[in-house]
């Protein structure tokens, strides 16, 4: 999608999205719902520590973030870390598109330190100038973080950087400042530095030195004023309607950029550096509403300017007449998410047979090794959290440290009185079962 017309870019600004940076250990989630009018935020949320927790704990607070804002069945927009992500920018005047590919390839190697085979890259050009944006990770960094949230249970659609999204973000309702400018954002425990100007179409970089210092360092690449006063990130992007009060937007700048880019994701730089096979794409139907109501607005000011008001009307009711004829079409999207939300809770509800399954299998195996011959067994009744022994053996009493001391067994006692039976000694053992699936 060309983005040098910005009157056609803010009429076709309609859309949803969600965005997620990662930065160190926090997930900043937020969901806006995009109109050529301007954008509502539909909620937000943070969660703290989450290296530290499973994914599927995590996941199921960002699932249920989700569903209270109405966008679960969006695939969402994940900004990587910057320092796992290397930035450059080439500039290739007089070079067609079909030939950028094979020019970037040419000298890819050159642009980062990583071993051969280990770098993943994506470019895009920038607008119909000769710059050309180029963004570099491991491959690895790609397949850790791609289990991580698959694991947790959220769709991705796209692994991208902040430049990336605040390129896009602040040109899809209005123009960033004519004649250049500098934003910094938090990168870990040093500043990323974003800024654009004639000399260089995009600049990202960070830094791990003071804000003036890096200040100095970034007008300079930058061709700017030495004395440029830096602007916050959220200046940058359309005010969100709908925040709450304490809502830090400048905090959650990156977050929110990134859910207006997966919005209108035909309207943003088309840098993803999630591989094809893997990405998830939100269900077509859903924006036949969309395409409708857009395709109304523009045929309707052609109508007012070269039509009669006669013809105006009839033009109108047939589309009003095509609107609730594709209106089906929109109903079968979340028809869809549900069989696939179906799909999914019967395929975990598989997935807990089996470990339980293979749980009492080896509680009954360790049972058996804890018991040697003579001592034997009348009866035994598994709970999912215990187990219940009866039975006999010369010796009862070790019993209790013998099943404490195994690996899946703890807590271990007699629920009725040792009773003597011949050389043996009747017994009745209760043990809590450990690690046991829930």
């Amino acid at each position: 999608m060309n983005l040098d017309f910005p009157e056609l870019r803010r009429l076709l600004a309609v859309g949803t999205g969600v965005g997620i940076e990662i930065e160190d250990d926090v997930l900043r989630v937020a969901a806006v719902r995009l109109r050529p009018t301007g954008a509502r935020l539909l909620g937000a949320a943070t969660i703290n520590g989450f290296r530290e927790r499973t994914a599927a704990g995590w996941g199921a607070v960002c699932a249920d973030f989700l569903k209270r804002t109405g966008a679960s069945h969006l695939a969402a927009t994940v900004l990587l870390p910057r320092r796992d992500v290397i930035v450059r920018l080439l500039m290739l005047p007089g070079v067609r598109d079909q030939d950028i590919a094979p020019a970037i390839e040419f000298q890819i190697d050159s642009m980062h330190p990583f071993a051969e085979e280990q770098a993943a890259y994506a470019w895009t050009r920038l607008g119909r100038s000769g710059a050309v944006l180029v963004a570099i990770t491991r491959k690895e960094t790609l397949e850790r973080y791609f289990g991580l949230f698959a694991e947790a249970g959220i769709k991705v659609a796209a692994f991208t950087f902040s430049a990336a999204v605040l390129y896009s973000a602040s040109r899809l309702l209005a123009r960033p400042p004519a004649g250049g400018f500098l934003t910094f954002l938090p990168a870990g425990d040093g500043l990323e530095a974003y800024g654009e100007s004639e000399a260089r179409p995009v600049f990202s970089a960070a830094f791990d030195l003071p804000r003036d210092r890096a200040a100095g360092l970034a007008t300079a690449e930058l061709r700017l004023d030495s004395g440029l006063e830096p602007v916050d990130a959220a200046a940058l992007l359309p005010s969100p309607a709908g925040a709450p009060p304490d809502y830090d937007f400048s905090r959650n700048a990156l977050a929110y950029a990134a859910a207006l880019a997966g919005a209108c994701p035909r309207l943003a730089l088309p840098i993803n550096l999630l591989p094809p096979e893997n990405r998830s794409s939100n269900a077509r139907a859903m924006y036949v509403p969309t395409v409708v109501l857009a395709a109304a607005a523009l045929l309707s000011v052609g109508a007012l300017a070269s039509i009669s008001p006669v013809k105006d009307r009839e033009y109108l009711r047939a589309l009003e007449k095509e609107t609730v004829r594709l209106q089906p079409l929109a109903g079968k999207a979340g028809q869809i998410d549900h069989a696939i939300d179906a799909t999914r809770a019967r395929a975990r509800q598989l997935d807990d047979f089996r470990r339980r399954s293979k749980s009492a299998l080896d509680a009954l195996a360790e049972v058996n090794k804890l018991l040697e011959p003579p001592a034997y067994l009348s009866s035994l009744e598994m709970a999912q959290d215990s187990i219940t022994l009866t039975g006999s053996a010369e010796r009862a009493e070790p019993l209790l440290k013998m099943f404490d001391n195994s690996p899946l067994f703890q807590g271990s006692e007699f629920t009725i009185p040792l009773t003597p039976s011949g050389k043996m000694e009747m017994f009745r053992i209760r043990a809590a079962r450990k690690g046991v699936p829930q």
